[in-house]
């Protein structure tokens, strides 16, 4: 998915938006660097609100989130947050930065490249309860050159690791995010022809209607390891057509995430300290860039035909096929998922899932699924797959345990993870 990066003072320089080995060189000096998120979260905090507006935006209507006491009854004994919340919350964390890493974490090696997220990855390790604050530390894990058939030339993979924290110290989950930057010339997919939405039959609307009402969650109904056979397909569900109404109701819950928050005077404010996240529209006011999701003018500036979704969107999706099949006493361990086609505004996402393996592995039973989105003509637009641990009839589930218990310890062990990328 598109990010506008911003233009700078680099751009009256030959190599802005030129892929150099300078440029290469800068930014694999950053990899196990921490940094912040330039910007507040959403949510400082998990509240019932705050839980119950997010899972309303991606059309989840899940007790063990929506209903302040259902989780009463259930083994985690209060009300938890869905698994992606994790999107919304993470105060800064970082440790202050030397004199000497302050310069390197100045500015963008890569000004003028386009940047466009590929791949999203998770592990969750405890859930979110009620009262808990987040702490967020970010750290760049891996730098890959690549080849990509997507785009003319090559392009430069970013590996960014997010990880957070609760105000035990304890490690409830971290977001792999792989962007790709390329150079702003033309891509191979630009010049295919879009898929563009197309208006709806009476008969297809119906059919989507048919869908959306008949979604179970299956809640208190446990799901055991031994009961789930290769092959078995989950139910499907489908979100859309996509509306603006629906991109301002994901907003509520998800926040803004790019732009800072703040509206009227406070973005007014934002835009002294940074003006390249504001361009003018048609009628000259400084808005947002991130309006190419819902205004139709800007991203056909951006050379896109029509607003399109956001991935993060379509990865809590894949999220809720998963906790609707799971049910109360499973656990969404893992997710990765590719973002390979836009989904614009009257796309319908259609999303699905089959079980790919089961495997027992130091005392988990685990279920690999093989998850999906798809739009209404049947092209995937996004695969992924996920890890779901079960109960047995005799041993419900213990919660995952990550990679390292501290946190500077984990953001080393996500370094030496892509040590071979970063070579």
């Amino acid at each position: 998915m598109t990010k506008v990066v911003e233009k700078n003072t680099a751009q009256a320089n030959a190599s802005y938006g030129t892929l150099t080995e300078e440029g290469l060189q800068r930014l694999r000096q950053r990899v196990g660097l921490q940094f912040n998120q330039p910007r507040v979260p959403h949510n400082l905090e998990v509240t019932f609100d705050g839980v119950r507006h997010f899972a309303l935006g991606y059309g989840d209507d899940n007790p063990l989130w929506c209903d302040r006491h259902y989780g009463e009854g259930t083994r985690w004994k209060g009300l938890i947050a869905p698994p992606n919340f994790i999107y919304t919350m993470g105060r800064q964390d970082a440790p202050s930065a030397s004199p000497e890493q302050k310069a390197l974490l100045k500015g963008d090696p890569l000004a003028g490249l386009g940047s466009y997220q590929a791949v999203m990855e998770f592990e969750w390790w405890r859930p979110q309860r009620l009262g808990d604050e987040l702490l967020a530390r970010c750290a760049l894990v891996g730098v890959q050159l690549r080849t990509n058939s997507r785009f003319s030339g090559r392009t430069v993979a970013e590996i960014l690791a997010f990880i957070y924290r609760n105000q035990n110290d304890e490690l409830v989950g971290i977001r792999r995010g792989t962007w790709l930057r390329a150079e702003r010339g033309e891509s191979a997919e630009r010049k295919k022809a879009y898929e563009l939405p197309q208006p709806y039959s009476a008969e297809q609307i119906a059919e989507i209607d048919a869908c959306s009402m008949g979604e179970k969650v299956r809640g208190a109904e446990a799901l055991y390891w031994e009961d789930v056979e290769v092959g078995d397909q989950l139910p499907t569900i489908v979100r859309g057509p996509l509306r603006v109404s629906d991109v301002i109701v994901w907003h509520i819950g998800w926040g803004m995430q790019l732009t800072p928050p703040g509206n009227f005077r406070i973005s007014h404010k934002i835009r002294q300290k940074a003006p390249g996240l504001y361009t003018p529209n048609a009628l000259n006011i400084p808005d947002t860039v991130q309006r190419l999701h819902w205004e139709k003018e800007w991203a056909a500036e951006l050379g896109i035909p029509t607003p399109y979704d956001y991935g993060a969107l379509r990865e809590t999706f894949l999220t809720n096929i998963c906790t609707n099949w799971m049910g109360d006493d499973g656990w969404l361990w893992k997710l990765s998922c590719e973002h390979r086609k836009f989904v614009y505004l009257g796309d319908t996402n259609w999303i699905k899932g089959r079980v790919k393996e089961k495997r027992r592995q130091d005392g988990r039973n685990e279920v690999h699924l093989e998850v999906w989105v798809e739009n209404q003509w049947g092209t995937v637009v996004t695969p992924g797959e996920a890890v779901v641990l079960l109960p047995t009839r005799q041993v419900p589930v213990d919660l995952p345990q990550p990679a390292e218990e501290q946190l500077d310890a984990m953001i080393s062990h996500e370094v030496a993870r892509y040590a071979p990328v970063n070579a």
